[in-house]
């Protein structure tokens, strides 16, 4: 399958934003003192499924992103 120049570069994008996010979303995280993601110094359910979501966020954002690299150079290479 061949992707359009304009579809590769919002692929790769979107894994770049998503890195970003999710990066900063879990710095945040970890950072809590609300008592959300933690209570007494113990992890809560919260602070479990933020976690599973971010690195199933970064997994995705990676084989999102790395698509979108390959129909960039593709792209370059016929170009």
């Amino acid at each position: 399958m061949k992707l359009s120049r304009p579809v590769s570069w919002f692929l790769l994008a979107f894994g770049a934003w998503s890195w970003v996010i999710w990066v900063t979303f879990v710095n945040n995280l970890i950072k809590d003192s609300s008592g959300l993601a933690f209570d007494d110094g113990s992890p809560t359910a919260y602070f479990w499924v933020h976690l599973v979501l971010a690195v199933a966020s970064f997994v995705w954002g990676t084989v999102i992103g790395g698509i979108g690299l390959r129909g960039v150079r593709t792209l370059r290479r016929t170009s």
